[in-house]
Formats: structure tokens, sequence, C-alpha cells
């Protein structure tokens, strides 16, 4: 039986490299999605090409309506939300951090930090409700980032939104640990999406130099592809894996174990 069957889940930013996987890899598993992104018509697109009965609701996650819409519309819709992957982001300029416009930094902490928190402020009390209902909880998966979990050198606002996100996750996850909820994150390094197409243009240098300068301290000595980030979120919100809460989950080459 599929892992997912019957079950609700929402992805935001699910448009995106790994929204997108998300969205593919619980749709092959049985789940109904609710999925959001800023862009509307990707939205309605990326809907349409999955082989899973969907819902959609575009907006910007920085805007905490948006966060409150969207849990209203799976229950709506599904009549309950079973798990939630909070992904939408995005990245700052590389450059130190002296050089990071202040609007910049302020907009990559409303989407990658506060965005986040705008969701688990609406998706924990319905989960809550569910689980004092059916006994049924539910699992929260945050992507956060290798960045998260150490200094990032030219990444400082993206890091210190991530580092932030990894805060919230274990403080919720210990809040709501015995209320039938878990809720950890994700934290990969360096992903084949549309962040790392754009660090390859940007840099001027041939595709296969500029990875090689981009993975210079990963073990692996490569670049993760999409659905191996996909395999670490769907084993986070598995119901099968029900023993893990408030872990920060590293999928990044070996990177930490340096």
């Amino acid at each position: 039986m599929a892992r997912f069957a019957g079950m609700t889940v929402l992805i935001t930013g699910a448009t995106g490299g790994l929204g997108r996987g998300a969205a593919n890899g619980f749709a092959a598993e049985g789940a109904r999605l609710v999925l959001s992104d800023i862009n509307e018509e990707a939205l309605a697109d990326l809907a349409g090409k999955l082989p899973a009965e969907s819902a959609i609701l575009a907006g910007d996650i920085a805007e905490e309506s948006l966060s409150e819409d969207l849990v209203r519309l799976a229950v709506e819709k599904f009549g309950r939300l079973d798990v939630a992957v909070n992904n939408a982001g995005i990245v700052q300029s590389f450059v130190r951090l002296p050089q990071v416009p202040s609007d910049d930094a302020r907009r990559v902490l409303e989407i990658d930090l506060l965005g986040v928190f705008y969701a688990m402020k609406h998706q924990i009390p319905q989960m809550e409700r569910q689980f004092k209902a059916t006994s049924r909880g539910g699992a929260i998966v945050n992507i956060a980032s290798a960045a998260g979990l150490s200094g990032a050198p030219k990444l400082s606002v993206y890091a210190a939104a991530k580092h932030g996100v990894i805060g919230l996750t274990r403080s919720a996850a210990v809040e709501y640990a015995s209320k039938g909820l878990r809720i950890n994150a994700i934290c990969p390094a360096h992903t084949r999406t549309a962040m790392v197409d754009g660090f390859v243009r940007i840099s001027g240098a041939p595709e296969a130099e500029a990875l090689a300068e981009l993975t210079r301290g990963v073990p692996m000595k490569r670049v993760a592809e999409v659905d191996e980030i996909t395999t670490a979120i769907l084993f986070a919100a598995d119901p099968a894996n029900s023993f893990m809460t408030g872990h920060a989950l590293a999928v990044d080459g070996g990177i930490g174990a340096i």
C-alpha cells in the first residue's frame, strides 16, 4: 500500500526544484496535495501534470494570511491536514555580510524564516485538533539547509534564516511531541536546482569548473540530485517513521562529518 494513501499533504514553494520533487514523490505515494507558490501559472501547470487530486493557492509566504488560507483550503477540500512541507525560500547574493543590501536581507528573513513561522503557527493547531479528535497526528517537514548547521561564508543572512528554521523546528517538536505531531527539518547541501544553475551562470565559468568550486568542501565532490532530497523528505514525513522528531537531518554529501 502507498505510504501516504488518503493523506493530505501541503507543500509550499511547490514549483521550485525541491517543491516539485516533493509533489511528485507524495503524489506517487497516494497523497492528496495542497500546493502553493508565488507563481500562479507555474502552480496550475504543475497541478495539471500530477497523478493526484490537488488544490492550489498562489501567494507570498511572507504574508501570514496565506498560511492561514492554505490550512483552511486543506480542511475544506480534503477534510484534514496530515503532512506539511514548508519549502518556500529564497537565497541572497553570494557576497560578504557588509555587501548584502538591507532590503535583500529583510526579504530573505521574511520568506525563509518568518514564512516557516507563519506556516507552523497555523498548521500546528489544526494537526493538534485532529489528534485530539481521532488520535491521528501529523508531520511537519521544514526545509532548512546545511547552511543552518554551520557557518556559510558569503551566505550570512541565508544561514541565519536557516539556523532559525532549525530552532523553530526543535522548539516546536518538543512542545508538541506528546500531542501527536512530529516536526523535523531537512538540511540539504547544494542541490541541482535553479538556485545552483543561477550560481553557475553568475560565475561565468564552464559548468564543470563552477560546480567543482561549489562542491570543493563536499566529500562526495558533487551536488545532490533533487530525488535524493525528496527521499529524505518522504522519510521524515512517513507515518512509519513514528519516533523521530526534533531532528535536523543533514543530506549533505558528508560535509557535517568533517
